[in-house]
């Protein structure tokens, strides 16, 4: 696959910024009562309206920003949520030369990720996107690195990063508990988005492969992709087959509905199916090694059986530490030096192989032929 140099990128890069990185933001450590300063760029993503809702739950983080061209979604968010107008600017680079967040959080298609962190980047200020990270895997190595140079933080925010049960099923592993690890099978999704009643301006890019990168696929195969890169402790698979089906023509014309991803190790294999005709939302996953099986139930049970065990048992597990049981938390912990995030399921490269299984995925689905990854694409 073809990647543009280094040079032509933050050459790009400096057009949209028109200056060097700034270096007087605000400090920040854990140790001091100041709050957490946090922007955010666009008010497409429906999962905007859930960080406005929790918000009030952090008292130490401040909203300082909000960059939205779009004067609808602007009234609209005003009004909900009694937003103050001058948290309101038509551009991403003005809100932060002015307000100067320690965060940017972007809520735009996902098309708009790789153009929102080129701009944070050049001011120094790392970003959170909601998942996936991006469309395509040439996007993921442009934004590494732009990372990179910039020495800023890209990170993602998946719902179940903050489930107590997926921490058990990686300590299970990690402690050798289920033995080898030799199947993953992870389900995730919902009745569709349409069925579900996602905002308009929510759905009409969701349905939309150009800024979704593909439906079903994407929206949810992002997830298991995720987890189970996690629990291989970032190991990428030697193959990635892909099927999907369109079983809603008539709602989702341009996108799949509902897709299997099969990824294939040297000794494990994992079955990702995401989907929009699940009778339900579901976010569970199943963890099967040599010597026992843990099923994850919600976000804080789980259902195990180990070898020699007559039968299945379930059992609660433990809360997460303070600082990664929501997004919010996880970034003051990373601010505050208290997390380091290479490896886990935020970090840009776990997600960076999550892209590396998506882009092979939709390749598969559309050729019909499993696509080999290498160890840095395919």
């Amino acid at each position: 696959m073809s990647r543009l140099s280094l040079a032509f990128i933050l050459a790009a890069a400096q057009l949209a910024a028109q200056q060097s990185p700034r270096t007087d933001f605000p400090s920040y450590t854990g140790g001091q009562p100041i709050p957490m300063r946090v922007a955010l760029v666009g008010l497409e993503h429906g999962h905007v309206d859930g960080f406005l809702q929790g918000l009030p739950r952090h008292p130490e983080v401040q909203l300082v920003g909000i960059a939205e061209a779009d004067s609808k979604l602007i009234d609209k968010y005003k009004e909900k949520f009694h937003l103050d107008p001058s948290l309101f600017f038509k551009s991403e680079a003005n809100m932060i030369e002015v307000r100067r967040p320690h965060w940017v959080l972007v809520y735009t298609p996902i098309s708009q990720h790789r153009p929102a962190i080129d701009i944070a980047a050049q001011y120094g200020v790392s970003v959170m996107v909601e998942k996936p990270l991006t469309i395509s895997t040439e996007d993921a190595y442009h934004i590494r690195d732009m990372a990179t140079h910039y020495k800023v933080q890209v990170l993602v925010n998946y719902e179940t990063t903050w489930y107590a049960s997926n921490r058990a099923a990686f300590d299970a592993l990690t402690q050798n508990k289920l033995g080898t690890p030799r199947r993953f099978v992870v389900h995730d999704g919902h009745e569709g988005p349409e069925e579900i009643g996602v905002q308009p301006e929510f759905l009409s890019w969701l349905t939309d492969p150009a800024q979704n990168g593909a439906g079903a696929l994407y929206d949810f195969g992002c997830y298991g992709a995720d987890l189970v890169t996690w629990l291989m402790h970032g190991e990428p698979p030697l193959t990635v087959t892909a099927v999907v089906n369109h079983d809603k023509p008539e709602k989702y014309r341009n996108v799949d509905d509902d897709a299997t991803i099969i990824l294939q190790y040297p000794h494990a294999q994992a079955v990702i199916m995401p989907s929009w005709n699940w009778p339900f939302s579901r976010k569970d996953m199943e963890v099967y090694g040599a010597t026992g099986y843990l099923i994850t139930v919600g976000n804080d049970h789980v259902r195990l059986r180990l070898e020699h065990e007559s039968q299945e048992r379930s059992e609660a597990v433990p809360a997460l530490p303070a600082e990664q049981r929501d997004s919010l938390s996880y970034l003051e912990g990373v601010l505050a030096g208290k997390v380091t995030p290479k490896g886990d399921l935020s970090s840009l490269d776990t997600n960076i192989t999550v892209m590396q299984i998506l882009d092979a995925a939709r390749q598969s689905a559309r050729s019909g032929q499993s696509v080999h990854l290498h160890h840095d694409g395919y």
